[in-house]
This record gives C-alpha cells, structure tokens and sequence, in this order.
C-alpha cells in the first residue's frame, strides 16, 4: 500500500515539472512558429521593388 503513494507521489511531481517545462518553454518563446520562415524563401515575390519607391521595376 506504501508503493501506491509513493508511486502517486512521484508522478505528481513528474506531472508538475513537465508542466513547469511547458510554461517555461512558452513564456522563452519556444513554441514560435519555426516552419513558416522556412517556407516564405521558398514563395517567390510577384514583382521586385525598388528600394527607395517601393514601386514596381
């Protein structure tokens, strides 16, 4: 019977870091979105611009 709180007790304490990691890894910014950077360089633009106008060349 012992072993059942020990057991429980440890998982609390498992469950409890796990959920202090998560929000540590929110609040630093680890879960922002790293797959769109990747993918924008491969979308092509549709007209250059000039840098001073930003009109169409």
């Amino acid at each position: 019977m012992h072993v059942i709180f020990f057991m429980i007790g440890i998982s609390l304490l498992m469950a409890m870091g796990f959920l202090g990691a998560f929000l540590w890894s929110m609040r630093s910014g680890q879960q922002d979105d790293l797959y769109t950077p990747a993918m924008r360089m491969l979308v092509d633009d549709n007209e250059p611009t000039t840098a001073s106008t930003d009109t169409p060349v």
